[in-house]
């Protein structure tokens, strides 16, 4: 009998070895390279290890570019986050089973719908020569730029765009917390005279909390880590970290500089996994009340 509870569980683990696999190749392998070259001072050739890297990353322009990546990503991850459940909401409360699944599907194609794609999309509706653009100015004399102040290529316009595929995750990722809500709940607070904001306020506010900063969290991190879309906007002019790494490693630098680039990538990765382990940790979180 205990030969056969060791098999089962060795078969288990067995089972485990792709996965294990597929996260030392494509997580915990390019994790050390970027750590190794992060410390790494000089060229292969002439090498040395200290923390000269790691500190100038931290400094002058570099530090502005984090600030500013830190800065957007908390903006748009916050205000995603609202519009996704005021949107999650309608629907999950509404009745038409068929406007869920046609805003579900929606959702799920345009929460990966980014890079050049989606800049191509936005330069070409509201850019300076955009469709849209010309529309306005040239029959209601509104400018998007001067009159609304919507410059497409400035950080305010990344964060714009990012909010057409944000609000589309927060959608996917907050429904299941709302949907996990109990009739018997709200009709519980009811019978005890709880209004509507009470119900909210000391009910389902509390069990949704969790779930929604951990979503919040999740927004942060896809919106830190995304390069292509801003770099198309704005030619790479803006600065966060995403795109001065991407000018330390294209090749027209100086030798040892793509060493730099390692360690402003080590700086992402420092805000980014805290923030990944608390999303999961929320989830679990909420799944308690909401299984």
């Amino acid at each position: 009998m205990r030969t056969s509870v060791r098999s089962a569980r060795a078969l288990g683990w067995l089972g485990l070895v792709p996965f294990l696999g597929y996260v030392g190749v494509f997580f915990l392998l390019p994790t050390g390279v970027i750590v190794y070259s992060a410390f790494q001072v000089g060229d292969d050739a002439n090498s040395s290890f200290g923390t000269a890297n790691v500190t100038a990353a931290l400094k002058g322009a570099y530090l502005t570019g984090l600030k500013n990546s830190v800065v957007l990503s908390l903006v748009v991850a916050i205000i995603a986050a609202v519009l996704g459940v005021i949107l999650a909401y309608a629907i999950t409360s509404g009745r038409g089973q068929m406007l869920q699944r046609v805003v579900s599907t929606s959702a799920a194609v345009l929460a990966n719908f980014g890079g050049l794609p989606l800049a191509f999309l936005f330069v070409a509706a509201i850019g300076n020569a955009g469709v849209l653009t010309k529309l306005l100015q040239d029959h209601l004399g509104v400018s998007l730029r001067d009159d609304l102040h919507l410059d497409l290529y400035s950080q305010a316009g990344v964060q714009f765009v990012y909010l057409y595929f944000l609000v589309p995750l927060m959608v996917l990722v907050i429904t299941p917390a709302l949907e996990g809500l109990r009739p018997e709940w709200r009709e519980a607070a009811e019978s005890l005279g709880a209004r509507g904001w009470q119900y909210w306020r000391y009910v389902a506010g509390p069990a949704l909390l969790p779930h929604f900063l951990g979503s919040v969290a999740l927004l942060f991190c896809t919106s830190f880590s995304s390069f292509a879309t801003a770099d198309a906007l704005t030619n790479g002019t803006l600065s966060i970290t995403p795109l001065q790494i991407e000018s330390a490693v294209s090749g027209n630098v100086l030798v040892g500089q793509e060493n730099l680039g390692a360690a402003m990538a080590l700086n992402m990765i420092v805000v980014v996994v805290p923030l990944t382990l608390l999303y999961q940790y929320m989830q679990n979180r909420t799944s308690r009340w909401l299984q």
